[in-house]
């Protein structure tokens, strides 16, 4: 099999099964590794360009990780806050001993324990950012101790594979832990210089140049700095270097621009990389293995969620809190493929190590991808079992709701909408009580002199300490409908029911809201078009008034900050 047809076979085939991983709101690598699997069961011959597409695979991931470097913040960092920073230490050393204790339990050597343990410890940034974004609850307080947690997360596993390179073309006997650190922090520092003092202006210079050079310039460099870094004499990977070579860029004005061009040939490559990992999988695979797999998968579905609800509870959150963040970490990593496959390329694991942890990812992302999106659902069914983890001393009782209201009227969710209406209530002399999700808007808000509680819709004891029944209006700008649906679902047994306004962005959502019981529902592209449509018909197409408007609307916008 020549080698055009052998790429196009793994494209196509990977494209196929991708599709088919989207219609089950499933990652598209898993549908990779299941094109790469299926292709190794046909029994197609890739012998002959395993060195290509092994060298395919590794340009996957080394423009993977440029790109990881490219985005990485050091200030986000810095303002993670003690919480997140006990909460992922606390839950990678614990993860990591225990996923290391169960290793040699089941008769794995202490190295190849390391490394599984290493694998266990790691969620995945990709899947969990994807679908927080996808429920709108990344502003959410759940959604930012789970992200920074994946921060820590990754800095601890680039430290891993950063620390993991220095041992190439060396065994760990020859090469003592400090000398591997020296030459990682003089790297580092090198790359800090370069930073700080050179790249900014010459990329600053190439990107108001011509975003074509730009692109070519940054993959030279990448390329670059990789190789160096691979060479004998410095002992690193090519895939360290290109983390490094994205970090360098990260300060740059240009960096996003940079992304955005990179990451199309970063799938290009990464999919080569899902495939190939499949197609090795199919020899290392056997019932044994799967078993394996699947206690595995169980100790990270059970057992990490275990230990982070534990945590969090320690520290005074809510058992609601605690159970969300970790039912969205129970998975494998993208890192923890890569961390494994960097120990099988040193020769310290065998590539049945590898294959077991790929199959563990395989289920754990199966199954998180349900977890995360349906786990309001499954926070009912284990809410009474859960209060085991809450403190009697909540922190978020701060912010929580203290009074009793009547004849009041509650807008859920004011960071947008609901802000516009707060002036026109005021005017209106009503007592408006405010519950936002992000703890950052409701302080805001307190400052402004408003009543402001945190909480969320979907939470019941959040809505019965808000005395709806006693409630004038109700105004939910929550745009999640399973959210709102708890809502009229819990509103639904009063005797007198306030009035309830719903906003929606999908007109079949609103019509759901409608079935339900919504008094009225919002949906922005029919409300735009009807504003667009009285435009029309009271001014024409007079260019002097939509100038007027343009400018109002210009002005407003910059007072408002959005």
């Amino acid at each position: 099999m020549n080698v055009f047809l052998t790429i196009s076979l793994g494209i196509v085939a990977a494209g196929a099964f991708g599709f088919v991983a989207r219609l089950f709101r499933q990652p598209l690598f898993i549908g990779y590794l299941t094109a790469g699997i299926f292709v190794g069961l046909l029994g197609f011959d890739l012998e002959h360009q395993q060195p290509l597409l092994e060298a395919m695979a590794q340009m996957g991931v080394t423009l993977l990780l440029f790109l990881v470097g490219l985005e990485i913040s050091l200030k986000e960092f810095w303002r993670i806050g003690d919480s997140v920073l006990v909460l992922g230490v606390g839950q990678i050393a614990a993860t990591s001993i225990l996923g290391f204790l169960v290793s040699l339990a089941f008769g794995f050597n202490s190295v190849e324990s390391l490394y599984i343990a290493a694998a266990l410890t790691f969620s995945s940034t990709i899947i969990i950012v994807k679908l927080l974004s996808e429920k709108r609850d990344l502003d959410s307080l759940y959604g930012k101790l789970t992200v920074g947690l994946l921060l820590i997360q990754d800095v601890v596993a680039i430290l891993i594979l950063v620390f993991l390179s220095g041992f190439k073309n060396q065994s760990v006997s020859e090469l003592t832990f400090f000398w591997v650190i020296l030459k990682g922090a003089l790297l580092f520092f090198t790359v800090y210089i370069l930073a700080k003092f050179v790249l900014p202006k010459i990329f600053d210079r190439i990107a108001t140049s011509s975003s074509e050079l730009l692109f070519v310039s940054s993959i030279g460099w990448m390329l670059l700095v990789a190789s160096v870094a691979s060479l004998p004499a410095v002992g690193f990977s090519t895939e360290i270097g290109g983390l490094l070579a994205g970090v360098a860029l990260a300060n740059s004005s240009g960096h996003l621009q940079i992304a955005s061009r990179v990451k199309p040939l970063r799938d290009f490559f990464i999919t080569i990389f899902f495939f190939l990992l499949g197609t090795k999988m199919v020899v290392g695979i056997n019932l044994s293995v799967v078993l394996l797999a699947v206690l595995l998968s169980i100790f990270v579905i059970t057992i990490k969620p275990f230990v982070i609800t534990s945590l969090l509870g320690a520290m005074g959150y809510k058992k609601r809190t605690s159970f969300l963040v970790a039912a969205s970490s129970s998975q494998l990593s993208e890192f923890s493929l890569i961390v494994v496959a960097l120990g099988i390329s040193l020769g310290h694991v065998s590539q049945n190590i590898g294959g077991l942890v790929t199959l563990t990812a395989v289920f754990t992302m199966l199954v998180s991808t349900y977890l995360i999106s349906y786990s309001a659902v499954f926070y009912k069914k284990l809410e009474y079992f859960l209060r085991l983890f809450e403190r009697k001393k909540i922190k978020e009782n701060a912010l929580a709701i203290n009074k009793t209201f009547a004849k009041h009227i509650v807008i859920l969710g004011c960071d947008r909408t609901g802000r516009r209406l707060l002036p026109t209530f005021k005017r209106l002399e009503e007592e408006v009580v405010v519950v936002d999700f992000n703890p950052s808007v409701v302080e805001r808000l307190i400052a402004e002199g408003h009543t402001a509680f945190y909480g969320d819709v979907s939470d019941v004891e959040t809505l019965s300490s808000l005395n709806l029944e006693e409630s004038k209006l109700v105004i939910s700008t929550v745009g999640n409908v399973e959210d709102n649906l708890i809502l009229l679902e819990f509103v639904a047994k009063f005797e007198r029911k306030p009035l309830l306004i719903f906003t929606s962005a999908i007109p079949l959502d609103a019509l759901a809201l409608y079935e339900k019981g919504a008094d009225y529902v919002v949906v922005p592209q029919v409300v735009g078009g009807d504003h667009l449509a009285q435009l029309f018909s009271y001014h024409g197409l007079k260019r002097d008034y939509f100038k007027l408007l343009r400018d109002r609307h210009f002005d407003r916008l910059v007072k408002e900050r959005y």
